[in-house]
């Protein structure tokens, strides 16, 4: 049985993830200026190839949650649509769970927890 939330919980959720989202986004843009800062003071073949590797990472977690922000906006656009083909029902109205996005929002914190605490790791050693 699929289970199923209001259009309220899904809302909420929404504008949770979009808010996170643009938390990750600012977190992504201070680890790339301190790579910046690291090749900055450090020119070994060693911290390139490291810098590298964060640069590469820090694209591709940008991208995925580039791509994670067009599909949850793509779901809040359905369900203002289910809201104005019936206006009278929007309070007692239940959709199906979005158990997919919420999979990929926690497989990408996991990721991005990951990916600072590498991170932070190569900047202790390196600054």
């Amino acid at each position: 049985m699929t289970s199923t939330k209001t259009i309220f919980e899904l809302h909420y959720e929404h504008k949770d993830w979009l808010s996170k989202l643009s938390f990750y986004n600012d977190e992504l843009d201070l680890m790339q200026k301190r790579i910046e800062e690291v090749v900055q003071k450090n020119n070994a073949v060693e911290v390139r190839a490291q810098v590298d590797h964060f640069q590469n990472q820090i694209f591709i977690t940008r991208s995925h949650a580039v791509d994670m922000r067009k599909e949850i906006q793509k779901h809040e656009v359905e369900i203002e649509k289910t809201i104005n083909s019936n206006p009278v029902a929007v309070d007692h109205k239940r959709l199906p769970d979005h158990t997919h996005h919420r999979e990929q929002m926690e497989q990408f914190e996991k990721l991005f927890a990951e990916l600072r605490k590498e991170l932070f790791s190569f900047l202790a050693k390196w600054m």
